[in-house]
């Protein structure tokens, strides 16, 4: 059996990849060692840079019609008193940036969303068992659940098979960091009758807790175990009653118990995210601790970056060198935002009352002041990927260039309205911002756009001058109906045209009359083959 990129693992990161590469046009395989999706709730949490991933998809709406959407994070004290609130209201990427899900559901439909794409197949009841690198592509020794052999040769593999995963051990990755000494009991269950829409996490010296309201009557409740506490004592039905009618004063019928198992956090990043042929990405290349809600967010992030580069190279003759951007540009944050959760896990569980009552005052005081409850409220202490290096010209600290582009709505000249990602396509867009890109490159210049699929869009930040396009121009007029652009640009005068890669992060930009020479700086940082241009 033979294909262009093998995916082991069809968790939500695995199986976006696919998706993506089914988008793309890439042939693919995703296996996975299990008969069907796990069927109680795991992951809890989705962002907005998440469902705009989902959106490359073609699934955005679909996956988030199932979920309950800007969902509130309140923090209380052991007495649960409020001390804090996240609710962000802004929406620069398109969406809500909080949401709470079911993960059996969304697995569910990025699997369903396979079905569009004769070039991806799912395998279940599949498990890798190894594989050997060629001098062109890997042979992968797959053993289904019937005991029967099979070889799968790709181009490429993504271990996306979690944090146990057969990948990372075949390339001899490792994951470094520590695994914390606290065990907490996870609870959820269905039916419930519990009204607190919001996710709520209270801070204890004792005996800290977690409840989150999830989407058709589900609830998650976290408990953080004492040392004398069993695993086997503490999952038991009347246990995990026992703690919910304590902490929550439930005082009526309990609702049917889900499932209730124990955890430890783990707060480790690979070593290496690529060796060879061979990528890990999702919990096989990092795992944190749950109080963020970023570590399914994480692997979504490592899988927009990851499926454009492989098809990049598999379908659009880029030089495989980029493929080497990936640990590059996606280790970084994941390591920082790995240290975020495992810093808010030890707010949450202070040692001492003393401790607890700190964090208290210390929440509070943020609240009174209005910078520091905008910065808690809109959630700006969340770290942004930012691109320091990889396929990106001329980053800085201060620049947006390396960073996730804006999505405003944008009017069609048909008068229709939409999200700008589906106006920009699913691949490279070259963006002149009240110009026609094309008009700035000479023949050279085009050609390596057009030899990369870009698509070339015109933004007018008024109705004046919709229709100033050439005859025959290639050029896509969209109007900033909601003037998104008209802010971005607003300090940024020098910024006629931008590039925006795949995963929608700014990768370039420059004024009109720099337009050949951005082009072939950008050649360079990322090469076409044959389509590399010279300067001049």
């Amino acid at each position: 059996m033979n294909t262009e990129v093998l995916i082991v693992g069809a968790g939500p990161c695995g199986a976006t990849i696919a998706n993506l590469l089914g988008v793309y046009g890439v042939r693919t395989i995703l296996l996975d060692r299990a008969p069907a999706v796990i069927d109680y709730p795991r992951g809890v949490g989705v962002d907005d840079e998440s469902l705009r991933v989902f959106q490359a998809c073609g699934l955005g709406r679909e996956v988030h019609a199932d979920m309950i959407q800007n969902q509130a994070l309140v923090w209380f004290d052991s007495n649960q008193t409020k001390l804090a609130e996240i609710a962000p209201s802004g929406q620069p990427f398109g969406w809500p940036r909080r949401n709470s899900f079911l993960q059996p559901m969304l697995e569910t439909k990025l699997r369903t969303g396979l079905e569009r794409f004769e070039h991806v197949q799912l395998l279940l009841e599949r498990e890798l068992v190894g594989m050997r690198e060629t001098g062109d592509g890997v042979e992968a020794h797959v053993v289904g659940a019937d005991g029967t052999e099979e070889t799968i040769t790709a181009q490429y593999v993504v271990g996306a098979d979690g944090g146990r995963s057969t990948v990372r051990k075949l390339i001899g990755a490792v994951l470094e960091g520590s695994t914390l000494g606290a065990r907490w009991l996870v609870v959820d269950i269905k039916d419930s009758t519990y009204h607190a829409p919001f996710s709520g996490n209270y801070i204890s010296s004792k005996r800290p807790f977690v409840s989150i309201d999830l989407p058709f009557g589900y609830r998650r409740f976290e408990f953080r175990l004492n040392d004398d506490e069993t695993d086997e004592q503490m999952v038991r039905p009347e246990a995990v009653e026992k703690l919910i009618r304590t902490h929550f004063n439930w005082t009526g019928p309990m609702p049917g118990l889900e499932r209730s198992r124990v955890y430890s956090h783990h707060s480790r990043v690979a070593d290496r995210f690529k060796v060879g042929r061979a990528f890990l990405a999702g919990d096989a290349a990092h795992l944190q601790p749950p109080w963020f809600g970023q570590g399914m967010n994480s692997g979504i992030r490592d899988a927009a970056n990851l499926a454009w580069k492989l098809a990049a190279v598999v379908r659009h003759g880029a030089e495989p060198g980029v493929l080497e951007t990936y640990g590059q540009e996606r280790r970084g944050h994941a390591r920082a935002l790995v240290e975020l959760a495992t810093t808010l896990g030890r707010v949450y569980g202070p040692k001492t009352m003393a401790g607890e009552k700190l964090r208290s005052y210390g929440l509070r005081a943020m609240q009174r002041i209005p910078a520091t409850r905008d910065y808690l409220l809109q959630m700006k202490f969340k770290p942004m990927p930012f691109y320091a290096e990889g396929v990106v010209l001329d980053p800085s600290p201060k620049d947006p260039v390396g960073r996730m582009f804006i999505q405003p709505d944008v009017e069609l000249p048909s008068g229709e309205r939409v999200k700008f990602d589906e106006a920009a396509g699913d691949w490279f867009a070259l963006v002149g911002i009240n110009t026609d890109p094309a008009d700035h490159l000479d023949e050279e210049s085009l050609q390596y756009w057009r030899s990369l699929g870009a698509r070339f869009l015109r933004v007018n930040r008024s109705r004046a001058g919709s229709h100033m396009l050439s005859a025959g121009s290639e050029t896509v007029v969209l109007d900033d109906v909601q003037g998104g652009f008209r802010d971005w640009a607003r300090t940024r005068a020098d910024r006629d045209i931008i590039v925006i890669r795949p995963d929608r992060y700014l990768a370039a930009t420059c004024t009109a009359g720099q337009a050949n020479t951005m082009t072939r700086r950008f050649s360079a940082v990322l090469p076409v083959k044959t389509k590399t241009l010279t300067s001049k």
